[in-house]
């Protein structure tokens, strides 16, 4: 795995105002999770799907670098972020595909995973994804991604280009010089409408009472965020 697998996704300096505006961002959701869930908490096994090998950006890894009870954390990604372990002694990190996470059902209480659904390929995709974290959720999840009628595209730093169809999209990455993001499988931003349908269409949306909120930056939803429960 290589160490440096996101570093084409950190195109904002570190010190910049979107980063500095998505570290804010980023700690309301994570204020978020932790009610939604009643953490934290010593005893509750968290799975975190996604950490990343930056280490430019304050808020990467947030969880990791916020919770309190590091020995409850399992990082998975398909980074090599071992790193963790060591900056964060308790927690442990495992090579993970979050299409095909290499855990039982049900193994971890909570699972969360920050600004990774988008980056997993189509629509199709993006199930699996979901279903996947259902899966080994033994009380529910939380995701959270960029919402795309956001007039910002927190990737890109662009304005309202993201609100085209997503090929015409594609094709004008392609030809301002942005070929990482022309790939759908690097990035597909995805609706409030579009996570829901792919609740509709998987087995998620009989096992789990579920509801798609928003993070808002000024009064406009800037992120969204799937928060699930398990009923059966």
């Amino acid at each position: 795995m290589s160490k440096l697998a996101n570093a084409q996704y950190n195109v904002a300096a570190p010190d910049s105002l979107p980063v500095r505006l998505a570290t804010y961002q980023r700690r309301r959701m994570f204020d978020i999770f932790l009610r939604e869930f009643d953490l934290p908490s010593p005893d509750v096994k968290i799975l975190d799907v996604g950490v990343t090998s930056d280490r430019t950006y304050s808020s990467s890894n947030y969880l990791e670098a916020w919770y309190p009870h590091k020995h409850c954390i399992t990082a998975a990604g398909i980074d090599d972020a071992s790193f963790l372990e060591t900056q964060y002694p308790g927690m442990t990190f495992t090579y993970a595909n979050a299409k095909n996470l290499p855990f039982p059902d049900r193994h971890f209480d909570v699972v969360h995973s920050s600004a990774v659904l988008e980056h997993v390929g189509s629509f199709s995709e993006q199930s699996k994804m979901i279903a996947e974290v259902a899966r080994v959720s033994k009380r529910g999840f939380f995701l959270t991604t960029p919402n795309r009628w956001f007039p910002i595209e927190f990737h890109t730093v662009l304005p309202l280009v993201h609100w085209l169809p997503k090929p015409t999209f594609r094709r004008i990455m392609d030809a301002t010089g942005r070929g990482f993001f022309a790939k759908e499988e690097n990035l597909n931003l995805m609706s409030s409408s579009e996570i829901k349908r792919a609740i509709r269409i998987s087995s998620v949306s009989k096992e789990f009472a579920w509801d798609v909120k928003t993070a808002t930056l000024g009064f406009w939803p800037s992120n969204l965020l799937l928060i699930a429960r398990r009923i059966l």
